[in-house]
């Protein structure tokens, strides 16, 4: 089995609903995003690819047009975590290019949820 990834960044803002008005996420503020979607083939194509990088460029324009510099909770009707997005992400993402078969955002350096279904 084949795996490549590729790295996406963004900066967006968001606030978490359902927390204590006390937990910083409640308040509305802003992350650097790192997203990786992961691709998987059992065959590489003519060329030695699982898929070429370029075809994934209708993935970056979604991030450029609909996430970044925007405020996700304007943008979802869903909470914004990160483990949503993830999953939410995969699913946009998947219908873009078969060959997805995972999305990870990374909100810090630190910090990453993953989908995999």
């Amino acid at each position: 089995m084949y795996k490549i990834r590729k790295e996406f960044h963004c900066s967006c803002g968001h606030c978490l609903v359902g927390l204590p008005q006390s937990h910083p996420c409640s308040r509305q503020h802003g992350h650097n995003y790192v997203i990786t979607v992961e691709l998987t083939a059992e065959r590489l194509n003519s060329v030695g690819f699982v898929v070429d990088y370029r075809e994934l460029d209708n993935v970056k324009k979604y991030i450029d047009d609909i996430m970044d510099h925007h405020n996700l909770n304007d943008v979802y009707p869903f909470n914004p975590t990160a483990e949503l997005l993830a999953s939410h992400l995969y699913e946009v993402f998947h219908r873009l290019n078969s060959y997805i078969t995972a999305v990870e955002v990374s909100e810090t350096p630190k910090t990453s949820a993953r989908y995999e279904p």
